[in-house]
Parts: structure tokens; C-alpha cells; sequence
């Protein structure tokens, strides 16, 4: 692979999107595009030698003996920017073409034009990142469902389970439609065991397969789910308000991933209650989009002249 582009062709750049779940790679010169999709498990050992190693195999596939001119990438789990740069420096060391990776939650505002902005991730976990002008990179949580992802699939389900909890504690009824669905959807064989059952799913996504019931039944009535969903329409807020807190300098807040994305009551509490916390210093907006087009246009800034990308690019 080389990164040698001759001034009478096009460039051909490749996004790549790596996710907890699925990798989506896009290949584009001019208006030609092809995109491949693989499981990230089938190929991500989370040993960044062989990572590397296997990525740059998907990308010469999807190439085809062309010349790839720069490579964009945004990795789920490269959570600081010690991690974006080692996994880049493997890559780096494999292969001549420009490479730069991100985190993957920098996608989102990069798809929509907006540069050095704050990206939300609410989908298996949560997270924010942006990225000052400097390239410093800042990050508010992404700690996991046990202790954090407020907002997330798993953390709405986690956080479910504590308010049924104490819904029962103080003598609530079993009829609350919160109670009887996670507890239809989760097959709790009893009241003692509510935390052992959400233990035992062991995993995130084993977790947040049952976040729809949260929202299931916010529709049929269920205070109780309300309140866990405008709690973690806050909480994602509350991310976006540490990063400012810590510098921060972005306009926008761009949010995405698998829950915010499809569940309106959730996007509904995160947008409400970030203008409660920021006013009309941060805008927020909701991204339904494909985040491999962030990637693709990370790619495009590793060949274009300053002076392209700062019209191309919107950073305020």
C-alpha cells in the first residue's frame, strides 16, 4: 500500500468505523464509493500488533490493488489519547499511506462538518470526547455499566433495576408496568433476586439487550421508566458539562449510537436538559447518520491543504 497521489487523479481515501459490535469500512474516490461491513470479534483480538495487522488486510481487500491515498479511523475502546496513538502507530509502522485514528464518538461531529466539536456516544455504553484545537484529547466517561455509562443501554437497564428496587423497598406495587417487564424480559425468578440476575447477564450488551423494555414501558405509563430515562438524558448532559468545565471550547454537541439515536424520550431528555445546563452555548443535534462518513472525512483532512479544510470544516 502507498500513499503517493499524482496531482492529475483523484485521491481514493478509506473510512473505517470500528465498533463494539460491527466494523464498517467505505472506500471512495470521487463520486465511485464501495463499503464492507465485518463483526469486530471476527477480527479484533484487542492486541493492537495483530489489529493492525488485520485492518490493513480488510482495507488492501477492499482497495483492490489501488492506491489508498489516507486512511481515517474511529475505534471503539481507544479512549484516550495514548490509545488513539499507539493503535495508529502500529498501523503507521505496516504501511506508507497516512494514517489517524480517533475515537469513535469524534465521528459523529466530523459527519456533520463540524470540527473539534463534542461527540456523544449513548448506544451499548456512553461516552463524550472532543478534541481541542491543540489535538488535545478530552473524555468524560466510557467506565463501563458497572460503575458508569450513564445513559447507555446498559446503564438505563442498570439503573431500571436499582429503581425497581427501591420502588419495592418503600412498598410499591409489583403492578408497575417497569416491574412486571423487566422482570417478564430479564426472567427474574423473584424480588430478592433483581441484582444477581443483572449480575449474571455478565456483559453490556447481554445488559442492554432489555433497554427497549425501559422505554416499552415510559409508553404504557410507568413513572418509574420516566424518570430512569430523563435521569440518563441528564447524565449524558452531565458528561457534556465536564468536558466544558475542563476546557471544552466546541459550539456543538453532536449525539449518536445505537439508543439515543432510536429512542426519542431519551434524545428528548439529553437535548432539554443540555440547554438547561449550557443555554445557547452549546446547540445540540441529534446524528441518525453513518458514522464511517466522519471517518472518510478525517481521512479527507490527511490530504488536503489547511486552507481546503478550514472551508470544508465548520469550527464554530
Amino acid at each position: 500500500m502507498t500513499s503517493t497521489s499524482r496531482p492529475d487523479r483523484t485521491p481514493l481515501i478509506v473510512g473505517i468505523d470500528i465498533g463494539g459490535t460491527k466494523t464498517h469500512l467505505k472506500i471512495t474516490q470521487g463520486e465511485h464509493a464501495r463499503e464492507e461491513i465485518y463483526s469486530s470479534p471476527s477480527w479484533r483480538k484487542r492486541h493492537i500488533s495483530e489489529d493492525a495487522e488485520s485492518l490493513l488486510k480488510m482495507v488492501d481487500q477492499l482497495a483492490e490493488g489501488s492506491v489508498v491515498d489516507a486512511i481515517g479511523i474511529g475505534a471503539h475502546g481507544c479512549d484516550d489519547a495514548l490509545e488513539c496513538l499507539a493503535f495508529q502507530q502500529e498501523l503507521s509502522a505496516r504501511t506508507k499511506t497516512p494514517v489517524e485514528v480517533v475515537n469513535d464518538a469524534e465521528l459523529m461531529p466530523l459527519a456533520l462538518g463540524f470540527k473539534n466539536q463534542i461527540g456523544v456516544v449513548a448506544g451499548t455504553g456512553s461516552i463524550a470526547v472532543c478534541r481541542e484545537a491543540s489535538g488535545e484529547m478530552l473524555v468524560a466517561g466510557g467506565w463501563g455499566w458497572a460503575i458508569g455509562d450513564e445513559g447507555s443501554a446498559a446503564g438505563l437497564v442498570r439503573e431500571a433495576a436499582k429503581a425497581i428496587a427501591l420502588h419495592l423497598d418503600l412498598g410499591g406495587s409489583m403492578d408497575e408496568p417497569l416491574c412486571q417487564g423487566l422482570f417478564k424480559a430479564m426472567d427474574i425468578p423473584g424480588v430478592p433476586r433483581i441484582g444477581s440476575t443483572l449480575t449474571n447477564l455478565g456483559t453490556a450488551a447481554a445488559i442492554g439487550s432489555h433497554a427497549r423494555t425501559v422505554f416499552d414501558a415510559a409508553q404504557a405509563g410507568s413513572e418509574l421508566a420516566q424518570q430512569v430515562i430523563k435521569e440518563g438524558g441528564m447524565a449524558l448532559a452531565d458528561l457534556v458539562q465536564r468536558l466544558v468545565a475542563r476546557g471544552a471550547v466546541g459550539r456543538h454537541v453532536v449525539a449518536g449510537g445505537s439508543v439515543i439515536a432510536s429512542q426519542p424520550l431519551l434524545w428528548t431528555a439529553f437535548e432539554k436538559a443540555t440547554q438547561n445546563l449550557a443555554g445557547p452555548a452549546l446547540t445540540p443535534h441529534l446524528f441518525k447518520g453513518k458514522p464511517v462518513e466522519g471517518a472518510c472525512v478525517l481521512a479527507q483532512f490527511l490530504i488536503e491543504e489547511p486552507t481546503a479544510t478550514a472551508a470544508r470544516v465548520q469550527t464554530n
